[in-house]
């Protein structure tokens, strides 16, 4: 038996924060040696919101090099950019005309982020759970880190290879893989700095929300310094009148490798004041090494592209069989 695989993306929608090395990179990161994993840009992802065609190259850039700076290591995975292989738009139309529209309309984040578009909304953010359902089953994958907010898409995820399998194969001869989700509970959703009830996001429009990778010392000290806190003396977790200290207790634990049990101890009798350096040299000293090989890494522009270009063949090479297995099974002519 093979190693189980796994696929999971980021969008190149501006530097990559504290809750998307935490609650995704760094776990695949850690257990990378006992997958086989196709790591990708999500690229076409980033197109179902209004985005800037001048940085979305560049963002893409970015993202690869971060994946290779946070650790990910090309003998455990493949990297490469969801829209240099082709099978991920064509599988997403085969798709999305087997699926029926009310598990779109029902999904809850096209709720959210359609109510906040207004008439501007477009296709492409009812059908993106579609596109996310073709990333993933192309490559047969068996596990998909998500966060809890995530898992709605990946039960559709499911819900669609069960219907291509019923109404395309055979009984013992499924077409489609069904994936399982990998959810890490701890740090899986770290919250934003400027309001603790909410999670950690790239799309909030103030900086001061989130620590992004790359942020200076000084702006991380900046940010920390000014985050959002209370004005009681003790520091706790899972109070849930104090969303913030229970945030940054764990960021703080998290960072630091000590047990919630140690931090506990250490903090209850803390003020902010004393806190918040303790958070500041902590988070400085944990992104300190990535910044740097990220430097490395961009500086070098043709170990880039040769690490894109290669994860684009391997990718490829699995995406295409998959492909071909559907246009088979639902009658498609090959071509000559």
């Amino acid at each position: 038996m093979g190693k189980q695989r796994i696929l999971s993306g980021v969008q190149p929608t501006g530097n990559l924060h504290l809750g998307n090395y935490l609650g995704a990179i760094r776990n695949w990161v850690e257990g990378q040696k006992d997958y086989d994993n196709f790591f990708c840009v999500v690229d076409l992802h980033a197109i179902t919101v209004p985005h800037n065609p001048a940085t979305l190259a560049e963002d893409t850039l970015a993202i690869a090099a971060l994946y290779l700076a946070c650790g990910i290591d090309l003998e455990y995975a493949t990297i490469f950019v969801q829209s240099h292989v082709k099978a991920h738009t064509e599988l997403t139309w085969l798709l999305n005309c087997i699926t029926p529209l009310n598990w779109l309309t029902d999904m809850i984040q096209f709720k959210e982020k359609a109510i906040k578009q207004g008439e501007n909304v477009g296709t492409g953010l009812l059908d993106y759970p579609v596109l996310m359902a073709a990333d993933i089953l192309l490559y047969d994958a068996d596990k998909v880190p998500v966060g809890e907010d995530q898992k709605q898409h990946l039960e559709l995820t499911r819900d669609i290879a069960v219907r291509i399998n019923h109404l395309f194969g055979q009984p013992k001869q499924p077409i489609l893989k069904l994936p399982d989700p990998m959810i890490r509970k701890e740090g899986a959703r770290v919250m934003s700095l400027t309001d603790g009830r909410n999670k950690m996001s790239k799309s909030d429009p103030s900086e001061m929300s989130r620590i992004n990778i790359l942020d200076s010392p000084d702006v991380i000290a900046k940010k920390i310094k000014r985050c959002k806190t209370d004005l009681v003396k003790g520091l706790t977790f899972d109070d849930p009148e104090r969303p913030e200290c229970h945030n940054l207790l764990t960021l703080y634990s998290i960072l630091s490798g000590k047990s919630k049990e140690v931090v506990g101890g250490e903090c209850a009798d803390l003020g902010w004041g004393q806190f918040k350096p303790m958070l500041t040299e902590v988070t400085i000293e944990s992104l300190k090494p990535i910044r740097e090989k990220y430097a490395q890494i961009r500086e070098d522009k043709d170990y880039l592209a040769t690490v894109l270009r290669q994860g684009r063949l391997k990718a490829e090479a699995v995406a295409n069989q998959t492909l071909d297995r559907v246009k088979n099974a639902m009658g498609y002519l090959p071509p000559f």
